[in-house]
């Protein structure tokens, strides 16, 4: 009996690794479906809004698309400038941050205390530090680099909507599963609807704070913080760089403080109030598998799936959950609150 189970293992593992490298060889296709498919999610509520008024499918739907290339198009027109201006700006702003670090090298120095600039800096580029946060925007627009096939692929997903659930249930022959299914799927759009809508709230008060201290570009930042909050933990911190940095060098240090401050708030309240309030801490993942799922879905989608990996990972660990065999991969995916529930009964 035992030699079956070790068998049937490997051949599960042997079955994961086909899969695996069937997607990675065919991820200029698996790119544009999947960000279709969390745009569709995204997108359906309002949709279906629309719906609800009475309004025939192909007007909800011109609509739907109407607002999100309207949407698209004024985002891209003002991130267009701003990376444009900052990317031919980037050579004064490093000079700037070299020349201010040095200062305080002499400046501590004279205190007694010995900072090794130059050795870090050798380590560290200031400039690509800096630059990180356009090519991650440019990174993002490559997303869209087939923007028909990816439009096409949200029209005929979100007219799909409506009968996908039915048709799975159809199809492979499991009426009873349909609860199942509908909860999974209802939990996948909430978490990205709410996490969408959080994120916005995120960028526009980054937008606000930015413009009321006098920071360039706090569109740019904004975008950003936007972006990165759907990576926990390790998100804010990459998006806050660039801009207290930026800060450090057109405002000096005491707004470059007051930037990183309202950043850390921002995404204390947000990430420890709101998000758990809004979401429930059903759908944490643990800092480790963040990390280590930036680096499985980038190596397996290339840039487009680390922006990805953690929608795709909570989508995962959502499916595991809601089924009993799979329960235990979901909670090594998760923080551990499920033990600490059982621990407690």
């Amino acid at each position: 009996m035992e030699k079956h189970k070790i068998g049937y293992s490997f051949i599960v593992m042997a079955s994961v690794v086909v899969v695996l490298a069937g997607i990675k060889s065919a991820s200029e296709i698996v790119v544009p479906f999947l960000l279709s498919l969390f745009l569709a999610i995204i997108l359906s509520p309002m949709y279906n809004f629309f719906r609800k008024k009475k309004l025939p499918d192909f007007l909800s739907l011109t609509l739907v698309i109407g607002i999100f290339i309207i949407f698209l198009t004024l985002v891209g027109n003002l991130l267009g400038s701003s990376i444009k201006d900052f990317s031919s700006n980037i050579d004064f702003y490093q000079t700037q941050l070299v020349g201010y670090f040095n200062d305080f090298e002499t400046f501590s120095t004279s205190l007694g205390i010995e900072i090794p600039f130059n050795e870090y800096a050798e380590v560290i580029d200031s400039k690509q530090v800096m630059l990180f946060s356009t090519q991650i925007l440019q990174s993002m627009g490559s997303m869209f680099a087939n923007g028909f096939v990816v439009l096409f692929t949200l029209v005929f997903m979100l007219l799909e909507s409506n009968h996908f659930i039915e048709k799975i249930s159809f199809a492979s022959g499991m009426g009873k599963s349909v609860d199942h299914i509908k909860e999974i799927i209802e939990k996948i759009k909430k978490y990205m609807v709410l996490k969408a809508v959080i994120s916005i709230l995120t960028g526009f008060v980054i937008w606000i704070a930015l413009t009321l201290i006098g920071t360039n570009y706090a569109f740019l930042w904004a975008f950003l913080a936007f972006l990165l909050n759907f990576i926990p933990n390790i998100g804010s911190i990459i998006a806050a760089v660039p801009a207290v940095l930026l800060t450090l060098v057109q405002l000096g240090g005491l707004s470059a403080t007051l930037v990183a401050i309202i950043y850390l708030v921002v995404n204390v309240v947000v990430g420890s109030i709101v998000e758990p309030k809004v979401m429930g801490k059903g759908l944490g993942l643990s800092a480790l598998i963040v990390f280590l799922s930036l680096l499985f879905w980038g190596w397996l989608l290339g840039t487009v799936g680390m922006f990805l990996s953690i929608p795709l990972t909570i989508m995962a660990k959502i499916a595991f959950d809601t089924n009993e065999k799979t329960k235990w991969i979901a909670v090594l995916l998760g923080t551990g609150e499920y033990l600490e529930k059982s621990k407690s009964k």
